[in-house]
């Protein structure tokens, strides 16, 4: 079927904790969102078939559209008529944890990174890195392997022509290991050996019999060169071909898409990577999920992206207190709260991922864990995105070099032009504003940005959708899937409380900040004013410390927010000035009902 001739898609997203459906129309010669439904997800007991969930969503969108779509439980395509069927049916998946990969190689700062790049350029989730050099005992790596039980395995190692000894070794351990794999019990782990080509015979007698065992083009031919593709694609093709195929009713719906189902990384993140080339701008996109929180960038036109395994918002929501401790969440609430209480509706959420907060308090206390969620995501993203030129096919030894002597991260904020949030936490926040200082928050952008976030979180279906009809899912992007929040101005820097910090200029109107305070001035979607920004002396907006910027600010549903509390973001020790502060937050930037 030509584009021309789609005229209704339906798409469903198989996440975590829920399965979302939406339905697209052409009407008047564009594509626009009709409606979109929900259901928990069924990948787990007692359904144990993920299309219940799928087919529980997709009647919802029946309802809300009073169109006829499923016939039983086979999906009508083509289309016939106004208000039968659909003509093309896609989806994207995270269910069941996504695609969970552990990866191998002989130097764990070269051949296992460009690996671990090579696994989270396909969306995989990178569960545990296994070199010869990690400083391991090689009974402590086959523990390792068996514990984890991955879903796949990808193991580099050596250039083209270099020594074989270590490579082999780390077959051997695989070899020893025998995992077995998280779904099915019938068929063999996926292996793929994408090392020194002089290797490969040694490899395949040690895994061929107890693997199933894949060799692609070596990750590094050469010590100055990666080649990540066909590793890449290797892994998408065995991720549809052995995982989803022996995840419980993956099969099934395997056989009722169009196209192959995307792991809902790989499809959000061919959004964020779209929006980078085509406006030409630095992005950054986070996608925060109930089992992982997902950050995609373009800086400098490279597209980076990692899959944070074990930081969500249901499933994983112990894992975001256990990694940064009840004192950085609580930092963020601007009330009392009971430490046991609050780890007890952790607990509970974590037990029951599909509840939502029933009270004000507990949404504040979600939001709060978010915000933390999207910081050590981000942290991590920053560590692997510094010297990664992965995406790119070449990067020279002297980059190496250069970059691991001094640091350099590809990811900066100074010049960063967006940030668009997507996720139940930030899409189904009940105010934008919340999503917005959640985004501040999580991100602590510098200088001046724009904020946007994905208005029902739809982003995973029109990434894939992209691959097939680019017009549709650019009409529907623009026009009903992204929300423009508005604009951050934040100066970096410190000073004493209550001095100044900022004065911004916008029109005849003059706002002076001291250090600490924050803003919301309104500017309307689509709105733009030229605005002249003076940071006091001891703060720089991107003109320099001290120095004047005139800048063109777009608005949006919440508008134009003045951040003054320096960067790096400090909290007082003392806790009733922190939620003195909090508070104060909240109610500049209208975040909560008066009441609070």
């Amino acid at each position: 079927m030509g584009n021309s001739e789609i005229n209704a898609i339906l798409a469903t997203d198989c996440g975590s904790t829920t399965t979302k459906a939406i339905l697209i129309e052409k009407k008047n010669n564009e594509y626009r969102l009709i409606v979109r439904g929900e259901a928990p997800t069924t990948v787990e007991a007692p359904f144990e078939d993920v299309t219940k969930g799928v087919l529980n969503a997709i009647r919802e969108v029946e309802e809300l559209a009073d169109r006829e779509i499923l016939d039983g439980e086979d999906i009508i395509t083509p289309r016939v008529g106004e208000k039968k069927g659909v003509d093309i049916y896609i989806s994207t998946s995270s269910a069941g944890g996504g695609l969970q990969m552990m990866v191998a190689g002989v130097v764990k700062t070269m051949t296992a990174e460009s690996a671990a790049r090579a696994a989270l350029g396909a969306g995989a989730i990178v569960m545990e890195t296994i070199a010869s050099n990690d400083g391991r005992l090689t009974h402590e790596k086959i523990e390792l392997i068996r514990r984890l039980r991955p879903d796949m395995i990808l193991l580099s190692g050596g250039i083209d022509g270099g020594t074989v000894k270590h490579v082999v070794e780390l077959a051997e351990i695989i070899g020893a290991a025998d995992p077995r794999p998280r779904f099915g019990t019938g068929y063999s782990l996926p292996v793929i050996y994408a090392g020194n080509k002089d290797a490969r015979d040694a490899v395949r007698e040690n895994l061929e019999q107890k693997t199933d065992l894949s060799i692609v083009d070596n990750l590094r031919p050469i010590l100055e060169m990666e080649n990540l593709e066909p590793a890449r694609h290797e892994i998408h093709d065995l991720f549809m071909e052995h995982v989803m195929a022996h995840a419980p009713g993956y099969k099934k719906l395997m056989g009722w898409t169009d196209v192959p189902i995307m792991p809902t990384p790989g499809a959000v993140g061919l959004l964020i990577k779209t929006i980078g080339e085509k406006e030409k701008i630095q992005v950054i996109g986070v996608d925060i999920g109930g089992a992982t929180t997902d950050i995609f960038s373009v800086f400098r036109g490279i597209f980076n992206r990692t899959v944070s395994a074990n930081l969500g918002m249901s499933y994983s929501i112990s894992n975001v207190l256990a990694e940064t401790g009840v004192e950085n969440i609580m930092r963020w609430v601007h009330f009392e709260v009971n430490r046991k209480d609050l780890r007890n509706r952790i607990k509970n959420k974590m037990i029951r991922p599909t509840t939502i907060p029933q009270t004000l308090m507990g949404l504040q206390l979600e939001q709060a864990i978010a915000r933390e969620a999207i910081r050590l995501a981000f942290l991590q993203h920053k560590s692997m995105a510094v010297g990664l030129k992965g995406i790119q096919q070449e990067r020279t030894i002297s980059d190496a070099f250069n970059q691991a002597a001094t640091g350099e991260s590809l990811v900066d904020m100074m010049n960063l032009d967006l940030i668009v949030g997507s996720g139940g936490a930030l899409s189904h926040a009940p105010r934008r504003n919340q999503a917005a200082l959640m985004l501040i928050d999580g991100f602590l952008p510098e200088g001046v940005t724009r904020l946007a976030v994905d208005s029902i979180f739809m982003m995973p279906q029109l990434g894939v959708l992209s691959t097939i009809n680019d017009k549709a899912a650019t009409e529907v992007f623009d026009k009903d899937c992204l929300i423009k929040l508005g604009t951050c101005i934040a100066p970096v820097g410190k000073t004493k409380e209550g001095r100044q910090c900022v004065k911004v200029s916008i029109g005849d109107k003059n706002i002076e900040l001291n250090y600490g305070e924050m803003a919301l001035i309104p500017l309307g979607v689509d709105e733009r004013k030229e605005v002249v920004i003076t940071p006091a002396k001891n703060f720089d907006v991107g003109a320099g410390k001290g120095k004047q910027l005139t800048a063109l600010v777009e608005g949006g549903i919440v508008g134009l927010i003045i951040d003054a509390r320096g960067r790096p973001l400090e909290f007082p020790e003392d806790d009733r000035k922190r939620m003195e502060l909090l508070t104060n937050w909240n109610k500049a930037l209208e975040i909560y009902p008066e009441k609070t």
